[in-house]
C-alpha cells in the first residue's frame, strides 16, 4: 500500500465516522439548545430536565438510523477488506 492509498483509507474512514456520528450529534445538539432556550426564557435552571429528553431523542435517534449506520459501516467494510486482499 503507497502513502497515498494509506491516506485516502484515512480520509474515507474518517468521512465514514462523521457520516455515521452525525444524527445522533445533531440531534443532541438541537434538543439541548431547544431545552437551554426553554430554560433561559422560564428561568427554571433544573439540570434532569436537559439529561432526559436528550438521552430520550438520542435513543429514539439511534433506533431511526441504525440501519444507515450498520449499512455504513458494513459498507465500509468491505472497501478495507478488499483493500487489504488486494494488497
Amino acid at each position: 500500500m503507497t502513502g497515498a492509498e494509506a491516506l485516502d483509507l484515512a480520509r474515507e474512514s474518517i468521512w465514514v465516522t462523521v457520516e455515521v456520528a452525525a444524527p445522533v450529534m445533531i440531534v443532541g445538539l438541537v434538543v439541548g439548545v431547544v431545552i437551554a432556550l426553554v430554560q433561559a426564557l422560564t428561568q427554571v435552571q433544573e439540570m434532569t430536565l436537559v439529561f432526559v429528553p436528550k438521552i430520550l431523542a438520542i435513543f429514539i435517534t439511534l433506533l431511526i438510523a441504525l440501519p444507515f449506520m450498520s449499512d455504513a459501516l458494513s459498507s465500509f467494510m468491505v472497501i478495507v477488506s478488499e483493500r487489504i486482499i488486494a494488497g
